[in-house]
Parts: C-alpha cells; sequence; structure tokens
C-alpha cells in the first residue's frame, strides 16, 4: 500500500491504530493477509476509512471477533480490513423498555454481563460468545441451540445502524419496539456477510432472565429412536428454550457416552420447569431413553459451549464442516445416511442439529486429503438437495473450497441480490467474493 495511504490512514484513525506488514498476519483471510488493518474508534471514523477506500478502489473487510472470518467463499479481492474491536461500548441502556442500544465491536459476553446486572439477557446464543462481537453475530446471522425458542438476531434487532460503501450512515428501525415505519432494512442486512454495508451500532429488545435454567441430557441406544424423541417433545406441552439432536460420534467428543441423545434446555419458573423435567422423562421412556441427567450452572454452560465447540475448525482435527436445513421430520434419517457416507469414503463425522428448525451441523475428520472430504461433502449436498433442503460449506481448507462451492447454486434469486448489491455497493469494495453468487 503507497505510504500516502497508509498516512492518511492514520491521520483518519489514529497511527497506532493502523497496521501494515507483518502486523496484519493475524487477520488473513484464506491465507492471504491484507494490505492494512485499520482500527477506528468512532462512528464517523469508520465512515472516513470506507469512503476513503471507495476513492482508492480499496476492497474493505469488515471484522468483529474473527471468530466466523472462516465462513464464506475466499474473498476474489482483499485489501483493508476493518477491525471493530474499538467500538465496544453500551450506548443506551433502557431496563424498563427491555432495549439495549450498543456498538457493534462490543463481545456478547460483555454484554450479557451488564445486562445480567439487571436481570436482562439477549436472548442469543452463539459459539465462542467471550470473542464473537455484536456485529460480527449480526453479519453471519450467528445463532446457538436457544434459537428453537428464542429466535436469531433477525428476530431481536429493532434497529440498526450501517455505514455503506459510500461513507453514509444508514440506519434501519428505531429505540422501541413497536416500531412499524419505513422498510424493515435491518433483515436486509442481517447474514450479509459485510457485503452490503458495514455495522457499526444495533438496538436490540431484551428478556427478563428466567428463574431457572436447565439442561436435561437424555441418552439413547440409537440415533433413530433420539429423532422419535424429538418429535414427542415437540409434539408435547413442553415449551423447551432448545431441543438437539446429537449422534454417537459427537456425543462422545462431548464426554457424555456412547449411543445418541436429546440435549433439551428448559428454562422459566422453578415450578414450570419441575414440571417440564418430569413431563420430559414420561414422553421419552417408552421410546428407548437409556438414561438422563441435569445439569444446571457451569455445568450446564460448559455443555453448551462444547456443542458448539463442535463446529470449529480444529477441534478433533476437523477436516471439514457442512451445515444443511431439512425438514426437522427428516433430520435422524439424513443424519444417519450422511454418517453412512462419510464412513464410506473412510471419514468419521459427527453430528448434531437443532430439532425443532432442521439445522444440521456435520464435521468430517480422518483425513488430511482433499479427495475424501471432497467426495463426502459432494454426497451430503446431494443427500440435503434430494431431501428439498439446502447445504453450505461452513468451514474447508481452501485446497476444498477450490472444488466444493460453499454455497448451493442460488437460482433465478441471484439477479435480485445482485441487483442490490450494486445498487448500495456499485464499486464492490465490501467484502467481495464472499457471499452467494460472489457477491
Amino acid at each position: 500500500m503507497p505510504t500516502a495511504l497508509l498516512d492518511q490512514l492514520r491521520r483518519i484513525v489514529g497511527a497506532p491504530h493502523v497496521l501494515s506488514g507483518v502486523e496484519c498476519s493475524p487477520y488473513a483471510v484464506e491465507g492471504r493477509a491484507p494490505t492494512a488493518v485499520v482500527l477506528p474508534g468512532t462512528r464517523e471514523e469508520v465512515a472516513a476509512a470506507v469512503t476513503l477506500a471507495g476513492e482508492q478502489g480499496l476492497p474493505v473487510t469488515p471484522w468483529g471477533g474473527g471468530t466466523k472470518m472462516w465462513m464464506g467463499s475466499p474473498p476474489s479481492r482483499i485489501g483493508l480490513v476493518l477491525s471493530l474491536k474499538r467500538l465496544d461500548r453500551i450506548l443506551e441502556h433502557e431496563p424498563g423498555d427491555l432495549t439495549v442500544t450498543v456498538e457493534a465491536g462490543l463481545t456478547l459476553d460483555r454484554l450479557q454481563a451488564e445486562l445480567g446486572k439487571r436481570g436482562q439477557w439477549l436472548s442469543l446464543d452463539p459459539a465462542v460468545s467471550d470473542r464473537a462481537t455484536v456485529g460480527g453475530i449480526l453479519a453471519s446471522d450467528a445463532s446457538g441451540p436457544r434459537r428453537h425458542l428464542y429466535g436469531t438476531a433477525r428476530d431481536l434487532v429493532i434497529g440498526l445502524t450501517v455505514i455503506g460503501a459510500d461513507g453514509r450512515a444508514v440506519r434501519g428501525g428505531g429505540k422501541v419496539v413497536k416500531n412499524v415505519a419505513g422498510y424493515d432494512l435491518p433483515k436486509l442486512y442481517i447474514g450479509s456477510f459485510g457485503t452490503l454495508g458495514v455495522l457499526v451500532e444495533a438496538t436490540f429488545k431484551l428478556r427478563p432472565r428466567a428463574d431457572v435454567d436447565r439442561l436435561v441430557i437424555a441418552r439413547f441406544d440409537r440415533l433413530k429412536d433420539a429423532g422419535q424423541g424429538a418429535r414427542a417433545v415437540l409434539g408435547s406441552d413442553l415449551v423447551p428454550s432448545a431441543v438437539e439432536l446429537v449422534d454417537d460420534l459427537a456425543l462422545q467428543r462431548l464426554g457424555l457416552g456412547s449411543g445418541a441423545a436429546l440435549l433439551v434446555g428448559l428454562d422459566g419458573i422453578a415450578p414450570q420447569v419441575e414440571w417440564e423435567v418430569a413431563e420430559l422423562d414420561r414422553l421419552l421412556v417408552p421410546l428407548g431413553r437409556r438414561d438422563s441427567r441435569e445439569l444446571d450452572g457451569e455445568a450446564r454452560d460448559e455443555t453448551w459451549r462444547a456443542l458448539g465447540a463442535l463446529e470449529r475448525p480444529g477441534h478433533d482435527a476437523v477436516a471439514a464442516v457442512m451445515r444443511w436445513a431439512v425438514l426437522p421430520m427428516q433430520m435422524a434419517e439424513l443424519m444417519d445416511a450422511g454418517a453412512a457416507a462419510a464412513q464410506r469414503n473412510g471419514l468419521g463425522a459427527a453430528m448434531t442439529g437443532h430439532a425443532g428448525v432442521g439445522i444440521v451441523t456435520a464435521s468430517l475428520s480422518g483425513s488430511a486429503d482433499p479427495g475424501p472430504v471432497v467426495a463426502t461433502l459432494g454426497d451430503w449436498r446431494d443427500l440435503a438437495v434430494r431431501a428439498g433442503g439446502h447445504a453450505m460449506v461452513a468451514w474447508a481448507p481452501l485446497a476444498v473450497k477450490e472444488r466444493v462451492p460453499v454455497w448451493d447454486e442460488p437460482g433465478p434469486t441471484l439477479r435480485l441480490m445482485k441487483g442490490i448489491k450494486e445498487r448500495l455497493d456499485p464499486s464492490g469494495i465490501l467484502n467481495p467474493g464472499r457471499f452467494v453468487g460472489g457477491i
């Protein structure tokens, strides 16, 4: 990068907040380091940096905690990484209205700790919440097991401020829950992987913390039986916060034995939760439930954290991770078929799934050779598509991504998505190439 351009960036954010050369290596994407990293401290500095990048035709990659940077297609170009970790303030918390407005660089754990002082929480539980930032969670639409009851970020955001490719601030929504004015712009930016704008502020609706929060682990001999148990729970009067289906290898990696299991989250007032625990037992025993245990406090939280870690690269020599979206009724059968496909290619597969919404996370292990990994990912995509669902390569080495598309074929909707991209980012500088169809 020209020295004159670096000097301009230093004038915008201060010399200590511009990294270049070897300092940029921790911010590499798919093995490619940026030419510079900028750490703005205000929304105005973000806007100035993006404006300058646009004038120079320099690609901009927004960066939160870096916990999801392995998702998406390899970037077509990489130039400037915009790290938002200095934008980490709680701007406004209205406990009486159950709302909070925060900057995008704030980590979820820090936000939850502050909200907890007033007996409230933001009902999102993505993996690595100690490092995941609000902006990164929104950009990737990350969520965890509790999405079963509480939904995803799309359901919780009521206002959003984004810096567009031209450096102007775009605001959608507001600071009150009952806000119905105008287009619902926040939903456009959530899950866009930073390709439409740089998220700098968000307003969320909150919930009071539950009096009791339990995790029940019900083990079965077969995944098929656990799947029947999930259907029984979903068709009952229970109101679980999470219903996770876990296969044999995933269960072993969690240190919870073998076979298969349902991980059921139950929260609320004490009498309600006690009744739900007993009712869960009554439902599952006739379906082959082998044993169960209840976890609370740190043991509960550690198990949820371990479950989220299964999908992350580097866990137990993970070779690739694919996510499927299928009908909930099909999950157990497809998970069994996916494990069999991996075995045919000499690989192991640890599978977990949000049983109520039909999201399966399948992690491959057992080989550093791209060949069997590529073959298995192809088989898995075929399984999901034949079932009427979708598949996405959540993580894989670059050698695998070069042979297996990250995203399914987008079909006729790609024209609409490209039209939106061209309107909001005509120069194509925002995270180019990372999203569906090379957007």
